[in-house]
């Protein structure tokens, strides 16, 4: 028993046992692969994501951060996440944006050389040819600035308030309060309607022009420049013509893809 027992004790270390070449390089492989993985789904996140909406059409996006994007009529942006910023890059139209809350990524919306920065608020951003570009802001604050102007410095503008700012102007950015209830009906076009409180035939129908290829042709300058009010289905011009003529005691001439007000 004790001569067992030294001869244990006196026993050298087990030998190392090293991994053969196969086990090596299935281990290596093994790593690859998860570092290809995690490439590839960083990469995923990273990749710019387009969307678009024909005329007459409105798009719902949620993004990855529980941001909420609303596209309108004839909108075309690009969103790019990383790991510092949120970026949207509007080409066309105009679109509202719900943002989910991340104070280490500001959420940007470039539109031509004019970015608006925030961090958890909901606001509108519009980019129509021939205007000027119109932050609307329905919560929070964003902050306007138009980079390539280095003595252009950033705006702040709160909850109910209108940025509009000219693209081929160097002026300040333009900026006036908005009462709530003026937004909600600019902001109507979510559920598919347009809503006028006095404003002019003829801006009524430019609003129409945006949304469907059904012309409506004003013949009479007078007419043109009276106010019309009432809740209007987007997408449906020709009611809104024969509803506008028999308010303003008017007649109303429908044709093939226009429709004609006049005395």
């Amino acid at each position: 028993m004790v001569s067992g027992e030294v001869a244990a004790a006196g026993a050298g270390p087990a030998p190392l046992r090293l991994p053969n070449r196969r086990q090596g390089l299935l281990a290596g492989a093994g790593l690859l692969a998860a570092s290809v993985a995690a490439a590839s789904v960083f990469a995923a996140f990273r990749q710019p994501k387009r969307f678009n909406t024909a005329k007459g059409q409105k798009q719902v996006v949620t993004l990855e951060d529980g941001s909420v994007v609303t596209l309108n009529t004839a909108t075309r942006l690009e969103i790019s996440f990383s790991r510092d910023r949120r970026l949207v890059r509007l080409e066309d139209g105009e679109a509202l944006f719900d943002v989910a809350k991340d104070e280490t990524r500001p959420f940007i919306v470039r539109a031509a050389d004019t970015d608006v920065r925030a961090v958890g608020t909901s606001f509108t951003v519009s980019r129509l040819a021939g205007s000027p570009i119109e932050v609307l802001v329905r919560e929070g604050v964003v902050e306007v600035k138009r980079p390539r102007i280095a003595t252009n410095a950033p705006m702040r503008v709160a909850a109910n308030t209108r940025a509009v700012i000219a693209e081929a102007s160097a002026t300040p950015l333009i900026v006036a309060k908005v009462e709530p209830d003026q937004i909600s009906r600019e902001l109507a076009w979510q559920q598919g309607r347009l809503v006028f409180a006095g404003e002019s035939l003829s801006a009524a129908v430019a609003q129409f022009a945006r949304y469907s290829d059904t012309q409506i042709v004003v013949t009479d300058a007078d007419l043109a420049g009276r106010g019309v009010a009432g809740v209007f289905d987007a997408s449906d011009p020709v009611g809104f013509a024969q509803a506008v003529a028999l308010s303003l005691n008017a007649h109303a001439e429908i044709g093939r893809d226009q429709v004609r007000i006049s005395r």
